[in-house]
């Protein structure tokens, strides 16, 4: 990363945190993005630049950990895919946990204030197809239709072991470890202990 990059990052941190500060001391709805851009000592246009939307201000640390996972499994050589799955979403739980208190207040404001809520929603629905498109891609080729349907079925758990497991932690403070609650739940969907739909035979 070239020197301008490292600034531009610290610039784009420098207001993601200043952002969330204030959202945690005077409310989402009453944060404007004038008082988001003096504190973070840039202009408005320089802060929309960075940051469209406010909602976007909120879950930049969401975004950022969703998408460094992806990026990490694409990056990587040839591999088992249930390993592969199992380290991207270790991968997404071992930097949310890094920042605990921030990622509770990312779900008190998603609860409190709808647009947060649906912009999360978006975050999570790219990292699902962004997933699936990356499993597609090492998927046999045999059978694109099948392949596309597997790897949209295999995102689509990955996520929701994600969610569960940290709507636990969010809930249960102090009392549990994310990555272990995580393997806990890979663990029972490997043993059938998870009820899962079963298919009749035609």
């Amino acid at each position: 990363m070239g020197l301008r990059e490292v600034k531009r990052e610290r610039t784009r941190r420098l207001i993601a945190d200043k952002a969330f500060e204030l959202f945690s001391d005077n409310g989402f709805g009453r944060t404007t993005v004038e008082q988001i851009a003096a504190a973070a000592e840039v202009g408005p246009s320089t802060l929309y630049r960075y940051f469209p939307t406010k909602e976007g201000l909120v879950l930049e640390f969401v975004d950022d950990c969703l998408a460094d996972a992806v990026d990490w499994f694409h990056q990587q050589p040839a591999m088992h895919l249930p390993d592969g799955l199992r380290a991207v979403i270790e991968r997404v739980l071992e930097q949310l946990e890094r920042n605990p208190e921030r990622i509770r207040a990312v779900f008190d404001l998603a609860e409190q204030t709808g647009s947060v809520s649906a912009h999360l929603n978006e975050l999570i629905w790219r990292f699902r197809t962004d997933l699936a498109d990356e499993l597609v891609r090492r998927l046999p080729t045999d059978d694109p239709r099948r392949s596309e349907f597997v790897a949209a079925l295999s995102a689509g758990i990955a996520m929701n072991i994600i969610e569960t497991v940290v709507r636990v932690w969010v809930d249960t403070p102090d009392t549990v470890e994310a990555k272990a609650l995580a393997r806990r739940a890979m663990r029972l969907l490997c043993t059938g202990g998870v009820p899962l739909p079963g298919a009749q035979d035609a």
